[in-house]
């Protein structure tokens, strides 16, 4: 048993976990939908690697996480902004995100930092869990999922396949961070704010509080005065509710948070935006502007547009570097904006380099 092929978790840095699309369907029974924070960097990773595009992957929080390839060589991905450092052999060489790699066995992957955001998303090929309710997402406030319901810790085994023999992949377009307004439906409990209110809302700028997590985000800035009572009868929230509690500071849902409340909900941010709420660092600003349902859907499909874009620039690493033929036929420039108004930044020169 401990011969077979896994990656062992020397560390899992400020926060991380298993996580796939998530556990649809039973939010009625008080069961939060769990799920990668990112579907969109789920997607990517597990492409790079070769796996179904919702297989469940590592989902880190802010750097530190360290894993190693145990029993035979093993293929990762990293999507994000990540720092990253391969150890092989007692040498250590930097390492490009937004690719994939074979670590040896013995290899050490370290996750050191982000350089935008927080969150990145560690794919690994192979990796196989059983699921509990449709979904093998960790929710840790259940012990639902992932490796015994508990986030990952220091020497924790994740199952996995050999590395197959297919090329190294790269990304050669990557999402560039976007400064636009986080975009919120009013609603559902709009009218327990007056004008004032609402226009304050997206008037002024809000930061993240140290209180950020996979359950939600609190934020602090203008208190939003309430139009009569404070409270509400619980009803249904989802992962984009806004709610307001008493003191007037707004607290953005997450994909961990409860499934029904009694405070008030001036907006849900909508699905194209989710994640930039839970990638933004404590400390810093989130400033919001109001949509329309049909706007917010609107959106989405622009947004899903964009993550097919991406997928579909993913290309074979080859052993003297990129596939050369692919980028000049991809026409890819530097910071070019595309048809569909998404900026992207074409591949790092230090990716050009074979891997170490």
């Amino acid at each position: 048993m401990n011969d077979a092929p896994h990656l062992e978790v020397l560390s899992a840095g400020a926060y991380a976990s298993l996580q796939d699309a998530g556990r649809r369907g039973h939010r009625r029974a008080g069961v939060p939908w769990a799920g990668v924070l990112d579907t969109r960097l789920m997607r990517i990773a597990n492409t790079l690697v070769g796996n179904a595009e919702g297989a469940p992957v590592i989902e880190a929080f802010d750097g530190g996480l360290q894993l190693v390839a145990r029993g035979s060589a093993l293929r990762v991905a990293v999507a994000g902004a990540a720092v990253l450092e391969l150890e092989r052999d007692g040498e250590r060489h930097p390492l490009e995100a937004w690719r994939s790699l074979t670590l040896r066995d013995g290899d050490t992957l370290r996750l050191r930092r982000m350089a935008q955001g927080r969150i990145a998303v560690v794919a690994l090929e192979g990796l196989a869990l059983p699921e509990v309710l449709g979904s093998a997402s960790t929710y840790a406030r259940a012990a639902l999922g992932g490796l015994d319901g508990r986030a990952l810790g220091a020497g924790m085994r994740l199952p996995a396949a050999a590395a197959t023999a297919h090329p190294e992949r790269v990304l050669l377009q990557q999402p560039l961070p976007s400064t636009e307004a986080i975009r919120v439906v009013a609603g559902p409990q709009a009218d327990h704010f007056d004008a004032a209110t609402l226009a304050a809302f997206c008037a002024a700028e809000y930061r993240v509080s140290a209180e950020a997590d996979r359950m939600g985000v609190r934020l602090e800035g203008t208190p939003l005065a309430h139009q009569g009572a404070r409270e509400i009868v619980s009803d249904a929230t989802v992962p984009g509710s806004i709610q307001v509690p008493g003191k007037g500071q707004p607290i953005v849902l997450l994909a961990d948070a409860q499934t029904a409340g009694g405070y008030p909900k001036i907006g849900t941010v909508i699905g194209a935006d989710l994640a930039r709420v839970a990638a933004t660092r404590p400390g810093q600003g989130l400033r919001f502007a109001w949509v329309s349902a049909a706007e917010g859907e609107e959106l989405a499909r622009a947004a899903e547009a964009e993550t097919l874009a991406l997928l579909a620039a993913v290309r074979p690493l080859l052993d003297g570097g990129i596939d050369e033929a692919a980028l000049y036929a991809g026409n890819l420039v530097s910071g070019v904006v595309d048809a569909l108004g998404g900026a992207h930044r074409s591949l790092p020169d230090a990716a050009r380099e074979s891997p170490p």
